[in-house]
């Protein structure tokens, strides 16, 4: 008998949906919220109107901001001294990736104790988290949907997976108003991310008929939307879409996990700070080609998904013009930048290589890889 399991939170999605936030708060039973977020979307003007939303609900706030694009451990610490110094008792995050991660990491910290380093890996959340409500700024992550926090480990220079059911939040607001904000080049890099996100969950090992659905309608969203949200900033369909994708993807990949091109990114992006969206542009092509072989059905479904014509090609051949497409979708939203380009030197492939296989997202991945088929998949990247 095959049992799968499926885990979301409550969501809410459409323009104009960041109004809800207050009302949300008060139904996971909050009165003074720790609002996480960071400068650039401060600037952008959604933090004061969280907190219009927030104090119209009678709702009391404290802002925690002191984070980077990247999150680390040490940020994680010093906001979850605020947060039980703070006497709040919810926590909203608005933002990206960052913000959310933090958010989440925090709630870990704040109601378990030790260090976050206790926590990497799967389950190891033992006591009830604060209740999390989440309103994502960019379409890419889809933490606000996921059982994941991705936070670099500044000691070892390396992302930590932290994985649980804990973690999924209890209340998802996307509203695609947040996401017009952002630049084209952060458009672009969050796109591709979650449309990574909905090819490494397609391919898992872990994926299930509940996960399909989800992945292929983010690789459909963005393969045929990114192109336009990153050269207009102001079409608001096609930034729809894109939240939609971002939204999908999320639940995919928080029940299905990933892949290799995470195991990899999460290693350099702790290395070199780097977007992690810009990681994922470098390495995905490189790894679904590694991967073909081990499940080439699904790769001519991910060339089906993308539009591509594939009538009358074998299926090996199909599932060849699905990273063909990819390629071409990363060079038309200005992403074709090799890892070298990026700021990695070769000297540090063993040391990422080793560390790549001990990440979670690596167990997942449809085809087994060696610490030499790492290093030969990085060192093309290059």
């Amino acid at each position: 008998m095959n049992i799968s399991k499926f885990v979301a939170p409550e969501i809410i999605f459409g323009r104009g949906s960041l109004s809800q936030l207050g009302e949300s708060v008060i139904r996971i039973g909050a009165s003074k919220v720790f609002l996480v977020s960071d400068a650039g979307v401060i600037k952008a003007g959604w933090v004061d109107q969280a907190v219009h939303y927030l104090h119209a609900a009678g709702l009391e706030t404290e802002i925690f901001s002191s984070l980077t694009t990247n999150p680390k451990d040490c940020e994680v610490t010093e906001g979850a001294r605020r947060y039980r110094e703070s006497g709040c008792d919810g926590i909203v995050a608005v933002g990206g990736g960052s913000p959310t991660d933090v958010a989440k990491a925090i709630a870990i910290l704040a109601t378990n104790g030790g260090v976050l380093q206790d926590y990497e890996g799967i389950n190891r959340i033992s006591h009830p988290l604060p209740p999390m409500v989440i309103a994502p700024s960019t379409a890419g992550a889809g933490s606000e949907v996921s059982q994941f926090a991705i936070i670099v480990d500044t000691a070892r220079k390396l992302k930590m997976s932290i994985i649980s059911k804990s973690l999924v939040p209890d209340i998802a607001i996307v509203d695609p108003e947040l996401v017009q904000t952002m630049d084209s080049k952060l458009a672009a890099a969050t796109g591709i991310d979650a449309f990574t996100h909905g090819v490494e969950s397609y391919v898992s090992l872990a994926a299930t008929p509940l996960t399909d659905i989800h992945a292929l309608k983010a690789i459909n969203l963005a393969s045929r939307n990114l192109r336009q949200a990153v050269s207009n900033r102001h079409d608001m369909e096609a930034n729809t879409n894109m939240s939609m994708a971002s939204l999908t993807a999320g639940l995919a990949f928080s029940n299905a996990i990933l892949g290799a091109t995470h195991a990899m990114t999460h290693q350099v992006d702790g290395l070199i700070d780097q977007h992690h969206g810009e990681t994922n542009a470098a390495i995905l092509p490189f790894v679904m080609e590694y991967n073909l072989s081990a499940c080439p059905e699904k790769f001519r479904d991910i060339a089906e998904a993308m539009g591509e014509n594939i009538t009358g090609l074998s299926v090996m051949a199909a599932a060849e013009r699905a990273v063909v497409a990819v390629r071409q979708l990363i060079s038309d939203i200005g992403l074709a930048k090799g890892l070298g380009n990026l700021g990695l030197a070769a000297e540090f492939i063993p040391l990422l290589s080793e560390n790549a296989l001990k990440d979670a997202c690596l167990v997942t991945n449809p085809r087994a890889a060696s610490r030499e088929d790492i290093e030969g998949i990085f060192r093309k990247c290059m």
